[in-house]
C-alpha cells in the first residue's frame, strides 16, 4: 500500500466504498451496490479508475451497479511485468459480472478505453462466448475509431519510442495541465478533482506504468475489424452518447460510428468536455437512465 500518499476525504470514501477481490492472482478494486436490475456495469476510461463514478452512485441510489478499477488503475494491483491487454480486462470484467451477478441480464456504460473493452465483449457476445446475458450498452467519448482521434500530449509522448522515460519522469504539473485540457469549457477540471485523480494515478506508483497502460491504442488499430465489425453486427440494444467539446474522442469519431450505425439513438451533449460523468453528473444520469429505458422516452 502506498501509505506515503496522502488520499483526500473524498478519495477515502470511495475507496472504502468498494473493496479488493482477487483474479487471477491480482487484488482488484470494486465497488458493487445492489439494487434494481439489469445490472449496470460503468467501465472506466484512461488514466483514471471507478472514481469517475462516484457522483452516478450517489445519483442513482435504487440501482444495481458495479463500478471497478481495470488493472493497473486506481486502487487496483499495479504489476510492472505485467501485458495490460484489452482481452484481459474483458476477461476480468466478465469474471466481476458473473461473479456479483450470475448470468442476469447487464447492461454496460463504456467510456474511452472501457468503451474498447466493451466492442470486444460485444464481439464475444457475437461468438456466443460471453458467460452473461448482455442486455444493453451505451457507448460515449471513446476514441474506437482512433485514426480519427486526437490524442493528448502525454499520449502521444507515451505511445511513442520514449515512453518508458516519459512515464518515469511524469509529474503533477504536466498531468494537470493535460487532463485540464479534456474538460470542457463551461465544466472546467476543479483543483480538488486534479488532486483526487493525481493521488489516483500515483497509488502504488501508477503513473510509472503509463507507457504500458497505453498500448490499448495500439490495439485498436490491430483489432479494428473485429471491434468494429461487433459494433456493426450486434443487434442487442446499443445506443451513444457524446460530449461534443471532447478534444480526444472528437465528434467526427461519433459521426464515423453513425456512418457504420447510422440508427443507432445518440445523445449528443453540448458544452461538456471528454468527461460527461465527472462535468455535468445530473445530467449523465439522466441520459443514462434514458438509455435504460427501452422505449428510449424523453427525459
Amino acid at each position: 500500500m502506498s501509505s506515503a500518499i496522502s488520499l483526500s476525504e473524498r478519495v477515502e470514501t470511495w475507496r472504502l466504498k468498494g473493496g479488493l477481490e482477487e483474479f487471477r492472482g491480482r487484488q482488484i478494486h470494486a465497488c458493487f451496490q445492489d439494487g434494481e436490475g439489469p445490472l449496470l456495469v460503468l467501465l472506466h476510461g484512461f488514466p483514471t479508475c471507478s472514481f469517475d463514478w462516484r457522483y452516478l452512485f450517489e445519483l442513482m441510489p435504487d440501482r444495481a451497479m458495479l463500478a471497478f478499477d481495470f488493472l493497473g488503475f486506481g486502487f487496483s494491483d499495479k504489476p510492472r511485468d505485467h501485458s495490460y491487454t484489452l482481452s484481459w480486462q474483458a476477461d476480468l470484467t466478465e469474471e466481476l459480472i458473473c461473479r456479483h451477478w450470475g448470468e442476469k441480464p447487464a447492461f454496460i456504460c463504456a467510456h474511452d478505453f472501457g468503451a474498447s473493452v466493451a466492442t470486444e465483449l460485444m464481439a464475444r457476445d457475437l461468438a456466443h462466448e460471453l458467460r452473461f446475458e448482455l442486455a444493453g450498452m451505451m457507448l460515449f467519448n471513446g476514441s474506437i475509431l482512433v485514426e480519427r482521434s486526437n490524442p493528448t500530449l502525454a499520449q502521444k509522448l507515451l505511445r511513442g519510442p520514449l515512453g518508458p522515460l516519459a512515464a518515469r519522469f511524469s509529474n503533477e504539473a504536466f498531468f494537470r495541465r493535460q487532463f485540464a485540457s479534456v474538460f470542457g469549457p463551461s465544466h472546467p477540471l476543479t483543483d480538488a478533482d486534479a488532486t483526487d485523480y493525481w493521488s489516483l494515478m500515483t497509488w502504488n506508483d501508477g503513473n510509472r506504468l503509463g507507457h504500458k497502460l497505453v498500448s490499448y491504442m495500439d490495439e485498436r488499430a490491430i483489432y479494428a475489424d473485429r471491434w468494429h465489425g461487433a459494433v456493426s453486427r450486434w443487434q442487442g440494444d446499443l445506443s451513444l452518447a457524446w460530449g461534443m467539446e471532447d478534444p480526444v474522442a472528437v465528434p467526427d469519431i461519433l459521426d464515423g460510428l453513425l456512418e457504420m450505425r447510422p440508427e443507432l439513438p445518440v445523445v449528443r451533449m453540448p458544452e461538456i468536455g471528454h468527461y460527461p460523468q465527472v462535468e455535468d453528473p445530473e445530467r449523465f444520469a439522466r441520459v443514462i437512465t434514458r438509455a435504460l429505458t427501452p422505449d428510449r422516452t424523453s427525459l
